[in-house]
């Protein structure tokens, strides 16, 4: 059992940390630093980082963005949408070490809160490195569209876009 294991708040202090936790558990899906950094910079609010014995040992990058789209992997956003309608997860990396331990559901279950509270009815995400059956016990479901076929295969043959409903109708919470 690993002791210590705390999510905090993400500074500019941690991006470095963060890239190198990037691509070591996810080589396939490089993104630069500056693209990360910029995640952080558009919404401090969805950065966290993950800690064992106060050292770094995964992160998440989350915003509001537009149901039923998706960033594109790699390239900077510029701004956020000015109307976002779902509340989306774009990266939760864990080092091997952490995996088990249940540091991924709370933190997931701190971001399904913040959505709430924001009053986004929904949370999106692209499910990567055969992670479907995580996401589907954390409540998200593969929702199909073909306008987002081109930007799934720049991620992987098997990357599927999930939605988790937060509520029956926006801003009501269930």
């Amino acid at each position: 059992m690993l002791k210590d294991v705390t999510w905090r708040a993400m500074t500019g202090y941690d991006l470095g940390a963060v890239f190198a936790i990037a691509n070591q558990v996810h080589p396939g899906f490089f993104e630069a630093e500056e693209v990360l950094a910029e995640k952080f910079d558009l919404y401090r609010n969805g950065c966290y980082l993950l800690e064992v014995g106060e050292r770094p040992a995964g992160y998440v990058l989350s915003h509001p963005y537009s149901l039923g789209d998706l960033p594109p992997l790699n390239q900077k956003l510029g701004a956020l949408p000015a109307n976002p309608d779902t509340y989306y997860i774009h990266d939760l990396a864990l080092l091997r070490l952490t995996r088990g331990v249940g540091a991924a559901g709370r933190i997931v279950a701190a971001l399904t809160k913040h959505a709430g509270a924001m009053g986004f009815a929904s949370m999106s995400l692209v499910a990567v490195n055969q992670s479907q059956p995580f996401w589907a016990g954390q409540g998200f479901v593969e929702a199909h569209r073909d306008a987002l076929a081109g930007k799934l295969a720049a991620y992987e043959p098997e990357a599927r876009y999930m939605v988790k409903q937060l509520a029956a109708e926006p801003g009501l919470q269930t």
